[in-house]
Order: structure tokens, then sequence, then C-alpha cells
């Protein structure tokens, strides 16, 4: 696999770097509350810069659906890069048009331009030729350091590569050379997954199910697991769209033996109290909010005995006291044997947000900045940001 990195480019100096970045962060009166993106792309910033590049920042924030929004403008972002940069940047409330190209012009060697939300207008969605072509008419080169949207078919993600010469930022680089660690493994491979959605992850747990050891589910995405055996789950929800999905997983009714299903969860009753459980225990009163003891302890066998671990989303609604131990437990015990016993993969916002609670995100050794890229990337789907800059 060959990787179209910024470091191969050779005589930059003077050049105007269009830079996508996934800023894509929770604001709160307008503050960023969590950086952990943005500080994960200062390598590929500074490097360029250092470079004497004429940087020019793409970016997003929530969902404006191709519409002007003023509580979703990237202006709160900017001010806070340029107060982790310590250099001098300028926002401006436009992507396109006379008026950017005309600030473009005026940057000089080492000097930031940062553009508004790229949703607010339709073209980035719609991935628009003409919407990237005026993208690409701002820059020399382009640089994606967004890889947590390549899986997205967006335009300054996909079609402006057909513009400019593209690469790789420092970030882009590493996230893959880690996730293809995960496609070529050391045995054993134990990979745990949890959080929702399951109809994004059947499609990574059948292609893992080939080539992992074990795989640990817990979650909202095993209630499925336990309705499509008939077991009861109580008040916890479930997507019913997807029973019938399991079948590949499944022997008369019988689970793939590769697959690791709770023993026991920890539910919420009826009084409000949190209870532990047997699966074949639950109550049609009870909601399921984590995974319990015995789990964790099953879990931990299988963890223990990893040298690759990859971990996506988390056990239970950590956020709640009540139902967090699963997703502590979970992330110390990956913590523990990753740096060295291991080699761990940690990925997803929430799983990410989870392992921080632990302080031990300085033992696993690589934390993705992804969640559904992370997942697409694994599972083998076409992930159109990196057409032209990753090639195998």
């Amino acid at each position: 696999m060959r990787i179209n990195s910024i470091t191969k480019l050779k005589k930059i100096e003077g050049k105007i770097v269009l830079l996508r970045v996934d800023f894509n962060t929770s604001l709160e009166k307008s503050k960023v509350k969590e950086d952990y993106r943005m500080i994960a792309c200062l390598p590929t910033i500074n490097y360029l810069l250092e470079k004497k590049c004429r940087l020019v920042i793409m970016a997003h924030l929530g969902s404006p659906q191709g519409k002007r929004d003023i509580a979703l403008s990237l202006k709160p972002v900017a001010l806070h890069l340029k107060k982790l940069l310590k250099k001098p940047l300028k926002f401006i409330p436009e992507t396109v048009g006379l008026k950017v190209q005309a600030e473009v012009a005026k940057l000089k060697n080492g000097e930031i331009l940062f553009l508004e939300n790229l949703r607010f207008n339709s073209g980035e969605l719609n991935n628009d030729l003409n919407f990237a072509k005026e993208l690409a008419r701002l820059g020399n080169i382009y640089v994606n350091e967004a890889f947590s949207v390549s899986h997205r078919n967006h335009a300054s993600v996909s079609n402006i590569k057909k513009y400019l010469p593209s690469h790789a930022g420092l970030l882009l680089e590493e996230e893959i050379k880690a996730l293809n660690k995960i496609l070529k493994p050391v045995k054993p491979l134990v990979v745990i997954m949890g959080g929702s959605k399951i109809s994004t992850k059947l499609p990574l747990i059948k292609k893992l199910s080939k080539s992992a050891n074990q795989i640990l589910l817990g979650g909202a995405l095993v209630n499925n697991f336990f309705k499509f055996q008939g077991l009861e789950i109580g008040k916890t929800l479930h997507d019913k769209d997807d029973l019938k999905s399991l079948k590949i997983f499944y022997t008369r009714k019988k689970v793939n033996s590769k697959i690791i299903l709770p023993v026991d969860v920890i539910v919420k009753t009826l009084s409000g109290k949190a209870t532990a459980r047997n699966i074949s225990m639950v109550k049609k009163s009870d909601c399921i909010l984590d995974i319990g003891p015995k789990t964790i302890s099953l879990f931990a066998t299988y963890i223990k005995k990893a040298q690759t671990l990859v971990w996506n989303g988390p056990m239970g609604k950590f956020e709640e006291a009540s139902f967090k131990n699963g997703t502590m437990s979970v992330a110390r015990l990956v913590a523990t044997r990753s740096g060295g016993k291991a080699y761990g993969v940690v990925g997803g916002g929430e799983t990410v947000e989870a392992l921080k609670l632990t302080q031990m995100a300085e033992y696993i050794d690589f934390v993705s900045t992804a969640g559904g890229a992370m997942l697409s990337y694994l599972g083998g789907e076409k992930m159109p940001g990196l057409n032209k800059i990753v090639k195998k």
C-alpha cells in the first residue's frame, strides 16, 4: 500500500494548501467544549506552516443541510484553533466566491485563512462538481486530514481531488497505518464492539468474524441478538428492522462461536434501581443499560490473551453513574493490555470520551479520531476521501 503523504511534497514554500480537517465538535455558549480532533491535527498544520505554505482550512460543523445557520458557524472553532496554535489566523464567513479568493490572494507565507462551514452550501453534501471546482480554485495543493469523514461522498473530500494534486495529512496517514494492522493482525485478534446503530456495524462484524478470534458485543446493539434468540429484553430499545439480518450469525438460534454475548446485564427496574440480572432473568418491566459483572469477567479472559485489540462503542449508558461500570472496566482492560503486550486501537466519539474518563488513554497504541469511517474502512466499504491518496 502506498500513501501519498505530505512528507513526499518538495518545494512547497509559498504554495496555497487547501487543508480539509474534521473539527466537528460541540459548542457551549459559542465556545469549543472538546478539542481532541483539533489537537490531533496540529502536527500537520504546524508542518505546513514550517514549510512556509499559505494555508486555507476547510471544515464542517453539524448538519445545517445546505443552509446558513449562525448557531453552526465555525467562527468559535477558528478562534479556538488560533489559541491552540498561538499564530495569526483569519476567519472568513464564506466558503467560495470572489471575497474568499481576494482574501486568499492576500495570504503571506506561513499565514492561515479559515473558511466558514462547508455544509452551509448544498454543493458540499451533493458532491457537486461545480462546488468542488470553486473550492479547488482557492489553492495549489489539496491535503485530506479528515479521515473521519472520508467515507462520505462529499465535495471537499471526493470531487475536489479531480482538480488538484492530492495528499494525506500526517494524521490521516497514521489512521490508515494503524487500521491496516487490524486488517492484518497478530493473533489472537479480539474485537470489542458496543454502542447502537447495529445496521452500520453488522457488515463489520461479518467481515471481522473471518479474521477475529473473538468479537465481544455489548451496548444497545446486543439487544437485537437477545431478541432474535427469543430472550426477554423488557422495555429496552432494539431495531426491529434488523432482526432478520442477524440470521447470518446463527444456526438454529445458536450464535457463531466467535461472537461472545453478555451473560448478565445491569437493568433499570420499574422503581428506577440499577440491578444485575442474568440475561435469562430480565423482566418485562426492565430496561437493559449496561453489561454485568459476570460479563466483564468473561470479556477480561479474552482481552488478557489478545495480541491485537480493537474497540468501538460503549458497553452501556456510561453517562449515568449507575451504568458506567461495564464501559469503564473494558476501557481499563484494553488500556492495560495495550502498549506492548498487545496492539490496541480505540475509535469512536463516545468510546474515546469513555476512555478519557479512565485517564488511561496514553496507554492505547492508537486512538482514532473516527467512528463511522473507522468501521467503514475495516469493513472494506468504499472510502471516497482516500481515492488518489491511498493506493493498494
